[in-house]
């Protein structure tokens, strides 16, 4: 989140600075350079990078957005599948007990994690992931005796190991798809549009305060959706309700 809203103040400054600053230096310019032939020019520049400049943000919009959407998908089926596999270890029996008490005390150490987001999608979380080993060890050591719980077993072996390959997807997919030049390259066009609208703008309180509220709301959806795009930490987080609800499901 510090990332995020470092470059949300960077925005911010750099709008208000060139918006504010073109408007003061405006009657310090040469003569030529106040023609109207030379405002219709940047008024004609701007325009472009106005239009490119709201294509590329419906672009990171749409992508922040489907990366959050993608991610809570998979921690739902990622919850399913904990359920799926401690109803097959029930069914087995009484020898498969400590298999399912690993398996509850790995979503209880996933959930204990400070972040609100649960452990499948913290790499650094090292006790979670040994919680989740601990259970693949310990159905690795239960003998099924006759056919039928073999059947369980082989069918247990596989539901861990789509929890096990889940996880690494989720991981994998946590760490933000919008590329950092192009947020640099959108600031750097927002603040050329910025500094258009400062030039040859009046010197009053209302167009200051049209600047600072631009600015401020310009540079706050940027943060949204640069916070959207890592769905684990900061202000907007994916909810860790399908793991207390596995939670609930296992502990009955």
């Amino acid at each position: 989140m510090v990332l995020e809203l470092l470059v949300a103040v960077v925005v911010f400054s750099l709008l208000m600075t060139a918006s504010i600053g073109t408007m003061l230096t405006y009657s310090k310019l040469p003569v030529h350079h106040r023609q109207d032939e030379t405002n219709t020019v940047v008024r004609l520049v701007a325009n472009i990078f106005v239009v490119m400049t709201s294509l590329v943000f419906g672009l990171m919009i749409n992508s922040s957005k489907n990366t959050f959407a993608e991610i809570d998908k998979n921690v739902h089926a990622f919850a399913t599948q904990i359920i799926l596999l401690d109803r097959t270890l029930r069914t087995y029996g009484l020898e498969a007990n400590e298999t399912r008490k690993r398996l509850e005390n790995y979503v209880e150490t996933a959930l204990s994690n400070p972040v609100r987001a649960p452990d499948p999608l913290v790499k650094s979380d090292r006790r979670s992931e040994l919680a989740l080993n601990a259970v693949g060890d310990s159905l690795a050591l239960i003998a099924p005796s006759d056919p039928g719980h073999v059947v369980l077993w082989n069918d247990a072996r596989q539901q861990y190991q789509r929890i096990v390959e889940q996880r690494w997807i989720i991981v994998e997919q946590s760490e933000g798809v919008i590329p950092r030049p192009l947020i640099t390259m959108l600031t750097a066009w927002l603040t050329l549009i910025f500094a258009s609208f400062g030039y040859r703008a009046p010197r009053n309180v209302i167009v200051v305060l049209m600047f600072f509220i631009s600015a401020l709301l310009i540079s706050l959806s940027i943060f949204v959706v640069l916070d959207m795009d890592v769905p684990f930490a900061g202000w907007i987080q994916i909810s860790d309700t399908p793991l207390r609800r596995a939670l609930a499901e296992l502990q009955q």
